[in-house]
């Protein structure tokens, strides 16, 4: 998770000097003040009406393209940037901000040719190499991004956005002691700085040091992009003591494979004598309600009545949580047997004890995830499943992706998590990307093959084919980025093997 700048490029001399003519001069020079006060908003607007005096004015036009990019309209910024281009096509400052704002619209590729341009008109503009870096790192092409950035730092070391998004890339490339070092560089900086904190968490949890990333994790409720999903709720934040007698709300948070993940924390809460309420999606309500003792309401209902209140990915930090004290590895959710019996006649394949006859496959996950490209097996590739007659494979898959030649789909009835793990529950094996699945199968204790992509998520360390947060789980990792071949080879030849 890299960091981007905004900061601009020193404007000529000349261009200083130029004066806007009389109409629009007094809105111009609000428009020039409102940015320096930054109020960028307020300067887009002012800026914007005293350009339509003077549409040719430069100056005003330059102007507004930096308003825009700090207010991070960055379509506007392109369509500005180019407008200002074409008069004057050697101005490093509006390179800067086109790269920058394509960048941020996802055209990576144009983004890297605009910050390179601006790079050729001036070299020593760091923030021009690190956010060329940034998107080279868009394009997971990470050797020219490590590249990029310490560019960017030779330029100038004290810039922390370049630090933080070094350690960034080094985790990408499991180089976990040196991103580190880049993160702990930039928050020595910085020490507010929530990316650099938030990357930092990232390479110290996979490097299994559980206790201090989970420290380093509470800043994602500080960062810019996550910060507005963790509003301060009412009451006490609960530190983790003194449950006796007390409710607890737990916030569930991220993604769905997040809650159950961390659900395993509940019954820690009422063993204390505590009464635990999760809060989360409404589809995972009843999957999440099969552990005894725990009550759970939909996030879209009203604030149920608590003492006090802790964030969902808060838990393993205030539990201390290492490696060895994860707890419930084996299973800690439960399925609903009247729901296993009409999925047993759904499949209508009979039972053969001891022996793996049904599959379930998951091979692409959420598209809204902001890693899916990397962790989702990309539609139409060979999926190497070995047609043997004593195999039936089963989709877990939803939506776009639910569909696979060959396989049987019944995620038409699969209305909520508690469906799933039912399915789930009469299944010999699931082989699975980093999903929600994953999780589901894993919380039950349900033997699981997981298939990771070189930089995978941090729940998931380096370099092990097992997992410590379930033991039911068998990874299998890509051996070089984007090698989705030789993970599949490896599974066909186990899954061969096993039957």
């Amino acid at each position: 998770m890299h960091s981007l700048t905004e900061t601009a490029i020193a404007e000529p001399t000349s261009l200083r000097a130029q004066a806007p003519p009389d109409k629009g001069q007094a809105i111009y020079v609000q428009g020039l003040q409102a940015l320096r006060d930054g109020k960028a908003d307020v300067a887009v607007s002012l800026l914007t009406q005293a350009l339509r005096w003077q549409p040719t004015h430069f100056a005003m036009r330059r102007n507004l393209v930096r308003a825009l990019l700090i207010s991070e309209a960055f379509e506007q910024v392109v369509v500005q940037a180019n407008a200002a281009l074409s008069g004057m096509p050697d101005d490093a400052e509006l390179h800067f901000a086109r790269g920058t704002a394509l960048n941020a619209l996802g055209h990576h590729a144009q983004a890297c040719a605009a910050l390179a341009r601006a790079l050729s008109l001036q070299p020593d503009h760091a923030p021009s190499w690190l956010n060329m870096g940034n998107a080279s790192t868009d394009l997971d092409d990470l050797t020219s991004a490590e590249t990029l950035y310490r560019s960017a730092i030779r330029v100038d070391s004290t810039l922390a956005e370049a630090h933080a998004s070094l350690g960034y890339v080094l985790t990408r490339q499991g180089r976990l002691n040196e991103a580190i070092t880049a993160c702990e560089t930039a928050t020595g900086m910085r020490p507010d700085f929530a990316q650099a904190h938030w990357n930092l968490a990232f390479a110290t949890l996979l490097t299994g040091d559980l206790q201090r990333g989970f420290v380093e994790y509470e800043w994602r409720k500080r960062h810019t992009r996550h910060g507005a999903d963790f509003p301060v709720l009412p009451g006490r934040v609960w530190d983790g003591t003194d449950a006796g007698g007390q409710t607890i709300l737990v916030r569930g948070e991220q993604g769905f494979g997040d809650v159950i993940q961390f659900a395993r924390y509940l019954p820690l809460i009422r063993d204390m004598g505590g009464s635990p309420i999760l809060m989360c999606a409404a589809t995972l309500v009843p999957l999440v309600a099969s552990m005894p003792g725990i009550r759970v309401v939909s996030s879209s209902d009203a604030l149920p009545a608590y003492d006090s209140w802790i964030d969902q990915l808060s838990l393993p930090r205030v539990f201390g949580t290492s490696l060895h004290t994860i707890p419930a590895p084996d299973a800690y959710l439960s399925v609903d047997p009247i729901r296993v019996r009409a999925w047993r006649a759904r499949l209508q394949d009979g039972d053969q004890p001891g022996e793996i006859r049904r599959i379930g496959v998951a091979f692409a996950g959420n598209p809204r995830h902001r890693s899916d490209q990397r962790r989702s097996i990309p539609a139409g590739f060979d999926l190497h499943l070995p047609d043997l007659p004593n195999l039936n494979y089963v989709s877990l898959q939803y939506g776009h992706a639910a569909g696979l030649p060959g396989v049987n789909d019944l995620t038409l009835w699969m209305s909520d998590y508690a469906e799933t793990a039912a399915l789930i529950d009469t299944l010999d094996l699931v082989i699975t990307v980093d999903t929600s699945v994953a999780h589901v199968a894993g919380a039950l204790g349900k033997p699981v093959w997981i298939l990771l992509p070189h930089a995978p998520d941090w729940r998931w360390l380096l370099g092990r084919s097992d997992s410590p947060w379930y033991r039911s789980a068998r990874l299998f990792r890509q051996p070089t980025p984007g090698d989705w071949t030789s993970v599949l080879t490896e599974v066909a030849q186990a899954l061969t093997l096993a039957c």
